[in-house]
């Protein structure tokens, strides 16, 4: 007995140390088997919601060493095999089968012999043992309560064995081996659920966020989501790999899920981002597009024009007057200023690249004025229309870029403030380095690739692979992979993307993976590697 109890508490201390929820299962069913030294036995969950009514028992492991049979946990999944046992039959409890019965009156059964036993219903347990040739004969069940007392599973043994291999029954000393061991197991059951309840609260909580995030502008669309899945097929890549620069990196399931916890609050801060910043699709949106503005005043000079045309011509009705030539003037500048709003227009769509010469004629353009209603002369376009409208690349002002930018101070200040465990505590590391650059020219640390982490570095070729190939983004097409790898390339060359980590995701097509997921069929070209910048092939 003595040393039944020594490992009795083996058993429990190795249950409360156990992380994986499979194993944990298997290690309680096999621990009471080992107890009690039964041949065989089973392990059920109580599922559903609400009252016992309407639950049932699934079955979670089944294990026989007799036959040889392994179901569940880490062996054959138990799928249709085992057909579920409710707790209810036609609004009655089910007390005829002796699992359903050990839960729903929370106490252990003992049976002696299955086949001779009355009052339970062993037809299937008969069936069983007419299929396969077994003798299913000494039973012991007994419930498993949470702390809260309820009734999460049932053990049912089967088949003590002796020493010389017989079958005995199952007697009052594996009873209480059994429900300690019960008492133990529940314990253990419901620290891992309570742990499973809020890894899957939190994770909803990140999704919910970055969900939230995507939501507040369609600029942005699915980013927060597509992130995580280039972020962790990179990682998965690199993970292990020996690949050239990145030789002793390696990341464990706890640090994976780490970086994709990361990915996915990676732009969190952006919450905090004036939506008509992060929602600002044209040079001159704000809470509406300035263009109509613009496109007013010009409206009121040909206006003007008209109205002097017109006066010009009542003149020229005058005895003595000299024929004007002001319509053919006026046609000439209905003309210009057509070509005035084509230009505007365009320009203000944003792009990836602004002229001298479309820089200097918007200057030009800011010297012209109209009169108001009230005699006024005001410009064309104001100093802050001409600072927007002037913008080199993509919509946003310097200023508005930098409160933009601001976004990961916000990121990093919110993720640190949160009290991470152990095993998430590089989170904000990870989330906060994806704007830095190779060269410590980036934001909001200015870090050097030797200060950051590879997930980080990893996180940073993610974010600007899934905004190169981002299909909502209005001031800028879907580009192809090809496009994207180039400008990604040139993005290696200036020091601003990790070059090793850029070459394994080029050389183990990481970006095809994605693409295959993610990426619209016309932009799915051929990727000519040899042309690539920024690229060396280290095991091409």
């Amino acid at each position: 007995m003595v040393q039944r109890v020594q490992r009795l508490n083996a058993i429990g201390i190795a249950l409360s140390s156990e992380q994986d929820a499979n194993v944990l299962l298997e290690d309680i069913l096999s621990g009471a088997r080992e107890l009690t030294n039964a041949d065989a036995g089973t392990l059920y969950i109580v599922e559903g919601a609400g009252p016992l009514a309407s639950k049932h028992l699934r079955f979670a492991l089944v294990q026989n060493d007799t036959l040889n049979i392994h179901y569940g946990g880490t062996g054959k999944p138990v799928g249709k095999t085992f057909s579920e046992i409710p707790l209810y039959l036609d609004e009655q409890p089910n007390e005829r089968m002796v699992a359903a019965f050990s839960v729903l009156h929370n106490k252990a059964v003992s049976i002696t012999d299955a086949y001779q036993e009355e009052g339970f219903d062993f037809q299937g347990t008969r069936e069983f043992d007419k299929q396969t040739g077994y003798r299913s004969q000494s039973m012991l069940v007994i419930p498993l309560n949470n702390h809260d007392n309820e009734i999460i599973a049932a053990i049912q043994l089967l088949n003590k064995k002796d020493k010389a291999g017989n079958t005995i029954p199952f007697n009052d000393e594996d009873m209480e081996l059994l429900s300690s061991l019960a008492s133990q197991a529940a314990v253990a059951l419901s620290n891992r659920q309570l742990i499973d309840d809020l890894h899957k609260l939190f994770e909803s909580f990140t999704h919910v966020i970055a969900t939230a995030i995507d939501a507040k502008s369609p600029q942005t669309g699915a980013h927060c989501r597509r992130v995580p899945d280039a972020t962790l097929m990179l990682a998965q890549a690199a993970s292990g790999s020996q690949y050239p620069g990145i030789e002793k990196f390696k990341m464990s399931k706890s640090d994976m899920y780490a970086l994709e916890i990361a990915a996915w609050l990676h732009d969190c801060g952006k919450i905090v981002t004036p939506p008509h910043i992060v929602e600002k699709s044209t040079k001159l949106e704000t809470i509406s597009d300035r263009i109509a503005l613009i496109e007013a005043r010009i409206e009121v000079l040909l206006r003007q024009e008209r109205i002097a045309r017109l006066e010009a011509e009542l003149a020229a009705l005058k005895p003595g007057a000299v024929q004007s030539t002001e319509v053919e003037t006026l046609q000439q500048k209905e003309a210009f200023w057509q070509q005035v709003l084509t230009f505007l227009r365009a320009t203000n769509k944003g792009g990836e690249f602004l002229a001298d010469e479309d820089i200097e004629r918007l200057n030009t353009l800011s010297r012209y004025s109209y009169i108001t209603l009230e005699g006024d002369e005001q410009p064309l376009i104001t100093e802050d229309e001409l600072e927007n409208l002037s913008v080199r690349r993509g919509t946003l002002t310097d200023a508005e870029r930098q409160i933009m930018n601001d976004h990961m101070v916000h990121t990093i200040q919110m993720l640190e403030k949160l009290p991470f465990p152990k095993h998430l505590k590089n989170v904000p590391e990870y989330a906060g380095g994806h704007h830095e650059r190779m060269d410590g020219t980036g934001y909001p640390k200015g870090l050097r690739r030797e200060e950051m982490s590879v997930p980080a570095r990893i996180m940073g070729i993610a974010d600007v692979f899934e905004a190169l190939t981002a299909p909502e983004r209005s001031y800028k097409q879907p580009m192809s992979l090809s496009q994207t790898l180039t400008i990604m390339g040139r993005m290696v060359e200036n020091k601003h993307l990790d070059p090793d980590l850029f070459n394994l995701f080029v050389e183990k097509k990481v970006y095809l993976q994605y693409a295959e997921k993610h990426l619209q069929p016309e932009q799915i070209d051929q990727v000519d590697l040899s042309q690539l910048p920024g690229l060396s092939l280290r095991h091409a």
